[in-house]
């Protein structure tokens, strides 16, 4: 028979009345996502949206350009909640994938969802053999292609068989279009004025919410685009950069329409949450701060 000393004894009570405790602050003030939820991190000059469907399904897009993305997801998830259900990763520049390799070592991924491009430097590398590694399935999507939830739904509108071969990889990025009862979302990565001109033609692409492209460059957000996306808000993710984003011209195409404009480097991670056709507005961790109809 084991005997334990009394500071034993006591240690060990200490340890179960912690994790006890733990446990029940899980079930009693667990998260409950009822409501369409969308997150825009604040991760620098890159590109990074947590999509949360009713029901706690949870979509990743892109990553940004560090492990900054891990500072974000713990204060949103539950505790001991390590799932992400899908990752998908819009065109392989480092500004959008990079962060995924660290999401995809710490967190148990559901399914990779790419446009089957080849990034072709190490980063891009080492994200593949972590998918390989961590044993996630992968899938490659491509305009036409539809994920349904219950009555959420994303449509996968770019690239076609004719943006797909584009050397310029931003106009390889995966749009996707999400449907939801109480606002729609449009995320167009890094699409340049040519995936643009193709989507307004081919589609019905009215957003509540638009992902602005390519971080406000001026090879994006055409005046003829955003007149029909005609956004309610439209979120610029950015930050100090050499290229002038978001540029002076996008700037004003997106005023132009009435769009309310958020961005990263000036507003931080921005939350919006649908619910009975309205959009409430949030900056991380606090108060709900506009309502739109």
């Amino acid at each position: 028979m084991k005997l334990w000393s009394k500071n034993t004894l006591i240690l060990i009570l200490v340890l179960l009345v912690g994790l006890d405790v733990l446990v029940w602050r899980e079930i009693v003030f667990a998260k409950v996502f009822d409501k369409l939820e969308i997150y825009f991190f604040d991760v620098g000059q890159g590109d990074s949206e947590l999509v949360v469907l009713p029901g706690k399904v949870k979509i990743l897009i892109d990553g940004g350009p560090s492990n900054k993305i891990l500072s974000y997801l713990p204060e949103i998830f539950p505790l001991f909640d390590r799932y992400v259900d899908l990752v998908i990763n819009s065109h392989p520049h480092p500004d959008h994938f990079v962060g995924l390799i660290d999401v995809l070592k710490n967190y148990q991924v559901g399914e990779f969802l790419d446009n089957g491009c080849d990034g072709g430097i190490p980063a891009w590398e080492e994200l593949e053999k972590t998918v390989a590694a961590e044993k996630v399935p992968e899938l490659i999507l491509a305009a036409g292609d539809k994920i349904f939830y219950q009555n959420n739904e994303l449509d996968i509108l770019a690239p076609d068989k004719n943006f797909i071969k584009q050397k310029d990889l931003n106009e390889t990025s995966l749009v996707v279009l999400l449907k939801n009862s109480d606002a729609k979302a449009l995320f167009v990565g890094d699409s340049g004025a040519a995936v643009e001109k193709y989507l307004a033609a081919k589609f019905q692409i009215q957003a509540d919410i638009l992902k602005v492209g390519h971080h406000g460059s001026k090879y994006s957000s055409t005046a003829e685009f955003l007149k029909a996306v005609a956004p309610k808000i439209a979120v610029i993710e950015v930050g100090k950069n050499t290229y002038g984003h978001p540029t002076p011209e996008t700037l004003s195409h997106l005023a132009n329409i009435g769009a309310m404009i958020f961005r990263t480097d000036l507003d931080g991670t921005v939350k919006l949450v649908a619910d009975k056709k309205q959009i409430h507005i949030y900056q991380m961790s606090s108060s709900p701060f506009i309502f739109l109809n």
